[in-house]
């Protein structure tokens, strides 16, 4: 069964929005890391830029992942960071 790969970025319109994401990032993260499948999930602010994170996940396979994504549409973290642009790459390997 392929793994899902996730990587990429979030891309906040201010340091308020950024601020924000990041203060709910270590919640996601524990959650996340505590579900059926999840073998990696890291999201780092860049140091560079504030606004911008560095996402990489991977599921063990797509129904992982397809959990993972239940889980979180009606969760803190995405109401919390509506609005904020993904740009992610999922690939299945």
């Amino acid at each position: 069964m392929p793994r899902v790969t996730v990587t990429g970025f979030l891309i906040c319109r201010s340091l308020e929005e950024a601020d924000r994401a990041a203060s709910l990032l270590p919640e996601h993260t524990r959650l996340t890391r505590a579900e059926a499948g999840c073998l990696r999930f890291e999201v780092f602010r860049s140091m560079s830029d504030p606004c911008r994170f560095a996402v990489h996940q991977i599921f063990a396979s797509p129904e992982d992942y397809d959990a993972h994504r239940e889980r979180t549409r009606a969760s803190v973290w995405a109401k919390g960071t509506k609005g904020i642009i993904r740009e992610l790459r999922i690939s299945e390997q």
